[in-house]
């Protein structure tokens, strides 16, 4: 009887995972390609490998990767005068509700994906929802980091570089808003904000690959090798 039950309830997991995700994409149609269904592909792993590692619920951790980004689109839109993280929260809320899954449940993946900005109040307090916080922000350093980095900034318009920018002169989505300004600004400052013994160590690998690579950009930027 508990083999049974045990091979069932699994995959009734695998089941609705698939479900969640197939519903996820669709959101992604009209993304910018920085934030694509490839970003959540990619956050779902760390997610995984870090929670793993770290003893979090897998149950709630999954979903809540899958879909945390499914308001981004929106965002972008309006050039990020929109909160995607709030919105998709509501949004996840009411998929998950559709999709009859347990009540207290739904409340702890809507909160992952309503503080994995951590902006305000809304700070990431299970390790769930510190798990997607670290492997979202993870996603943003290291040699993806940087790719991402100018990915956005030939979506905004930017030019390829400028090393002697001040980045409180400049704006976001302007012509300055290049992948050095984005390091500035956010980037070089990531590994200081992830919470998980796990994501800190990854993040200061990660980091130090971003400082070698815009060291050497600007050397070459001067013609200096």
């Amino acid at each position: 009887m508990g083999f049974h039950y045990y091979f069932w309830y699994e995959f009734y997991i695998t089941y609705m995972l698939q479900e969640i995700s197939a519903i996820a994409q669709e959101h992604f149609a009209d993304a910018q390609a920085s934030h694509r269904w490839d970003h959540t592909q990619r956050v779902y792993r760390l997610s995984q490998h870090i929670g793993e590692l770290e003893g979090a619920d897998m149950e709630i951790l999954k979903p809540a990767a899958l879909l945390h980004d499914i308001a981004r689109g929106m965002e972008d839109e309006a050039k990020g005068s929109f909160c995607h993280a709030r919105e998709g929260a509501r949004m996840a809320e009411q998929i998950l509700t559709e999709l009859n899954i347990e009540r207290e449940k739904i409340g702890a993946i809507v909160h992952c994906i309503d503080a994995h900005r951590y902006r305000d109040d809304r700070q990431p307090e299970t390790l769930e929802a510190q798990v997607l916080f670290d492997a979202d922000k993870l996603d943003s350093i290291g040699a993806i980091g940087v790719a991402r980095a100018f990915l956005f900034a030939g979506e905004t318009g930017a030019r390829l570089h400028n090393k002697e920018v001040v980045p409180e002169n400049t704006s976001p989505y302007s012509i300055e808003d290049t992948a050095y300004r984005e390091f500035l600004v956010k980037l070089r400052w990531v590994k200081d904000q992830v919470m998980t013994p796990t994501a800190k160590q990854m993040a200061e690998d990660r980091h130090q690959f971003m400082v070698d690579f815009f060291e050497r950009l600007n050397q070459e930027y001067d013609g200096l090798m």
